[in-house]
């Protein structure tokens, strides 16, 4: 009976397909994604299903929509009751690794990993809570500004580079030790996911992956609007991030495009490592590979930055999964990154009845074994800061749906409009669609019952938040466990055996190496 496949997912941070090479960018160098796409499937659909960082990590790992397990913003508390498709894999008999960030907010700072091997980048607790009884109000200390493309070039370092040094060395080291592991006779399958902060701002790049490219190589955003021109919600966001008041250069614009497109290439060479410590251990070939991001980033289009959007630059992610049964091609299906945790628990053996709670995805694997799917859907709710209501988005064929209750509708063609140009909401030719849509989400959403569960959870966090401030209880921030006792040769160990156990591969005790 052949081994089951491991896995190995992994996550950028704020990266939209549209800048990489594997999705068609004409200068993105991204040799290592285009090499998995190039022999596996690529998902031309895949959208996050809220474009902010922890709400869409927390629906990634659970399979489950935000409003269904109150993951509504970047400092909301992922339950440790709600099952992610670690907790499944491990229990389906996997070892499972998280190596870098998920931005877990609580005390659980595992959430069914087995072996999480670094600390996040972002904190633990509710401090980043929004009050959308005040939404106007900006939060310096960590809204997002202007500031962060004013400041974008080069540097040798940032909290960034460091941080992902250390998660793609921890990643590779991780699985060098399954490698080890099989050489002793350990069979079980393995499950990691290497998660990785760049391309997210600050669009600081290191000076080798920024002599990548040229000024003349930058495209810039090809559709502006004033702040009169938005949308209400766009505007909100605008001004958010103060890019309504706060003018950009053109040569700004395309530093920051530039510094971006160094650290898309930057997260690539983090993926060529994760592939190449694979070959390394002899477990390429049985290995599903799945690369995706939270979310993607505005980078300029239509006057936006960052994300909390649900524009396309800003709500799709990449996503390329190549390995066993996964066939090569390109998936035209709307999909999001719910989809994966029963994608996961097929890949591993498992099916619903391994499941411990309903999930609000279906498994991408008769796609990407090539097999036709009559689901064509993605759904995305964002409750987080910036807007005053739950913002909703239905992706069905080339629809998008987009409603608030505080604002006008929005439709887009995305098959005549790619770049959403035009709103077709009352268009009299889209008036069908238009009322199918309103209609969907009335009925699939109370959006003042989710409305007013957002604001009491955001006043208990900030209670809490404060009483934390003053001292009480302990920090959530994940310290990952470290004994030096145990480490490289110590005293109580014989250092023969400590070395034949570190190296790899193991010396075939048949060779004679003496001289």
């Amino acid at each position: 009976m052949p081994r089951r496949p491991n896995i190995v997912i992994i996550m950028a941070d704020q990266l939209a397909p549209h800048f990489c090479g594997a999705y068609g960018h004409r200068v993105a160098k991204t040799p290592h994604m285009d090499a998995l796409a190039a022999r596996g499937m690529r998902f031309d659909a895949a959208y996050c299903n809220a474009p902010l960082c922890a709400p869409s990590r927390f629906a990634f790992m659970s399979g489950q929509l935000i409003s269904r397990i109150a993951a509504y913003d970047n400092a909301s508390e992922f339950r440790a009751s709600v099952p992610t498709f670690a907790h499944y894999l491990k229990a389906l008999g996997y070892r499972t690794c998280l190596s870098g960030k998920m931005h877990f907010v609580g005390p659980d700072q595992k959430h069914g990993f087995q072996d999480r091997v670094t600390t996040d980048i972002y904190p633990a607790d509710f401090a980043w809570t929004p009050d959308w009884e005040a939404p106007d109000e900006r939060i310096d200390k960590w809204y997002h500004n202007m500031q962060t493309v004013k400041e974008s070039g080069v540097a040798v370092a940032t909290f960034q580079t460091d941080y992902d040094d250390e998660v793609g060395f921890a990643a590779r080291r991780w699985l060098i030790d399954r490698g080890r592991d099989r050489a002793s006779g350990d069979e079980a399958p393995f499950a990691m996911v290497a998660s990785f902060i760049h391309p997210h701002d600050p669009y600081v790049a290191k000076p080798e992956f920024w002599d990548l490219y040229s000024d003349d190589d930058i495209d810039m955003p090809e559709v502006v609007l004033s702040p009169k021109d938005q949308d209400p919600f766009s505007r909100r966001v605008m001004d958010g991030i103060e890019a309504s008041y706060v003018p950009l250069t053109e040569e700004e614009v395309r530093r920051a495009r530039r510094a971006y497109l160094a650290n898309v290439s930057y997260f690539d060479s983090k993926t060529g490592e994760m592939v190449k410590a694979l070959e390394d251990i002899g477990e390429l070939d049985n290995t599903v590979i799945i690369v995706t991001a939270d979310h993607g980033d505005m980078l300029g289009e239509r006057g936006l930055w960052y994300k909390m959007n649900f524009f396309e630059h800003s709500a799709r992610v990449p996503l390329i999964m190549a390995g066993p049964g996964v066939v090569q091609g390109t998936a035209p299906n709307a999909c999001s990154l719910v989809d994966m945790l029963p994608s996961l628990v097929e890949i591993a053996g498992g099916d619903s009845a391994t499941l411990g709670e309903p999930v609000d995805g279906r498994s991408l694997m008769p796609l990407a074994r090539g097999d036709p799917d009559p689901v064509d859907e993605a759904i995305g709710e964002y409750c987080a800061e910036m807007t005053p209501a739950p913002v909703f988005m239905i992706r069905r064929g080339t629809l998008k749906y987009i409603h608030c209750d505080v604002d006008p509708p929005q439709l887009y063609d995305l098959a005549r409009d790619p770049m959403e140009r035009v709103n077709v909401a009352d268009d009299p030719a889209y008036a069908e669609p238009a009322a199918r849509f309103a209609a969907e989400v009335a009925e699939r959403w109370n959006s003042v019952a989710l409305r007013e569960d957002v604001i009491a959870t955001q006043k208990s966090r900030r209670a809490l938040h404060a009483a934390m401030e003053a001292g009480a209880g302990e920090a959530w921030d994940y310290n990952p466990p470290s004994d030096a006792s145990q480490q490289y040769v110590r005293n109580h160990m014989d250092w023969t055996v400590a070395a034949a156990r570190y190296r790899f591969p193991p010396l075939n005790k048949d060779d004679d190496h003496e001289t």
